[in-house]
């Protein structure tokens, strides 16, 4: 494709306008449409660009013939709807995490898209470039650690007050936004845990508690161990009520222990192999030479979200690989959805999970618990909008 690609953005709330602030410096491409249920919110965005075209339904900007691309950015439960109706016009998509609500979605949309193979499908991952997990991926890939024996997350450096949810009737509701912490907080973290390892538990245990710290439908607080198929065990914890909160990933193979935590990477890699020393020393309390090593990493880029979308765009015009392909959304969300399912019912979730019974589970509890999120926002609420364009 030699011509700029004509990009529409779709949803022009928190992570849209971020979106829309740097289409101006992406190279091959042009902001050609918007799209928002509110009209003065297109109205802004054109001030910037005049002649934009705009719109107050999706199904408009799809059909107006004006993009070759979209770059949504709506409520949860809208990703898939659209990004269907995109491939069935012909239009390629960079859609905002997560993929969908249940994993059902985004498999049928994965079976469209093969229907599409000419599309491009891409996912606004944009913590794949982040230089410390790009680091720790080439670490893992290179087999610097050995076979991976456990994987230990603890996510809970996600505090969120009881404003924060009633500043949007959808927040923490099931049919707002078809969950909490794991589908809102937690996509990117679930996707890195399973595109770091590049593996997939096969069995998920868990525990998951609905509004135990925040007046919600919704669950803001989940312990979950993972079993994967070579013997390897997984833990993720995360939260939206503890502060200070902690971001700490272990990641221990046959060969150390990679610790990352506070923007640093430290591996402690020993000198022969675990495995080998605990079935065969002759020493009941052998001692493995081991080297402390801080693995040096560049400074996280600023401009993530812009990083993504230039990609994308570079996909189009000169078959660029994507960072993140459409089509692997499926595994991060399948691994909050058996968190969920097997943290509610508090029985062990079997991976590839049942689709159909985890979409039954999500409507039970919209059933029970829904319209039990009793919020008002306080008039003087305050919002710092720059934390919002970092968080969602």
């Amino acid at each position: 494709m030699d011509s700029p690609v004509r990009i529409g953005v779709i949803g022009l709330g928190n992570m849209g306008s971020v979106h829309v602030s740097y289409m101006d410096a992406i190279e091959g491409a042009t902001l050609a449409a918007v799209c928002d249920a509110n009209p003065a919110a297109a109205d802004r965005v054109a001030l910037k660009f005049p002649g934009l075209a705009k719109f107050t339904t999706y199904e408009a900007l799809l059909d107006s013939k004006t993009c070759d691309a979209i770059l949504i950015a709506t409520p949860h439960y809208q990703h898939p709807v659209i990004t269907d109706a995109a491939f069935a016009r012909g239009i390629h998509v960079l859609c905002e995490k997560p993929v969908a609500v249940r994993v059902s979605d985004a498999r049928r949309t994965n079976e469209l898209h093969k229907r599409h193979p000419h599309l491009k499908y891409a996912l606004m991952f944009q913590t794949r470039t982040n230089p410390l997990y790009l680091k720790i991926k080439q670490l893992i890939d290179d087999g610097e650690l050995g076979e991976i024996a456990r994987i230990t997350w603890i996510a809970t450096n996600w505090f969120r007050t009881w404003t924060y949810f009633a500043l949007g009737g959808w927040r923490g509701t099931w049919a707002g936004e078809g969950g909490g912490v794991l589908i809102n907080q937690n996509p990117h973290n679930l996707d890195l845990l399973q595109w770091l390892p590049g593996m997939m538990p096969s069995r998920i245990t868990a525990i998951a508690s609905l509004g135990k710290l925040h007046p919600i439908e919704v669950e803001d607080e989940v312990s979950a161990i993972l079993e994967y198929p070579n013997g390897a065990i997984g833990h993720f914890v995360t939260g939206t009520g503890e502060y200070p909160g902690t971001d700490r990933l272990e990641i221990a193979g046959d060969r150390g222990r990679l610790v990352c935590e506070q923007g640093k990477l430290k591996l402690f890699q020993t000198r022969k192999g675990v495995r080998q020393i605990r079935e065969t020393s002759k020493e009941a309390f052998a001692h493995i030479e081991t080297w402390e090593i801080d693995i040096p990493v560049p400074t996280a880029s600023p401009e993530s979200h812009r990083t993504v979308t230039q990609n994308f765009v570079n996909a189009i015009r000169k078959n660029e690989p994507l960072i993140a392909p459409g089509e692997e959304g499926v595994r991060g969300l399948e691994l909050g959805n058996a968190m969920l399912m097997a943290g509610v019912t508090r029985q062990p979730v079997t991976l590839p999970i049942d689709a159909a019974a985890f979409d039954t589970l999500l409507k039970d509890l919209e059933k029970q618990y829904g319209g039990k999120k009793k919020l008002t926002a306080p008039v003087d609420a305050v919002v710092d909008m720059n934390a919002s364009f970092k968080k969602a």
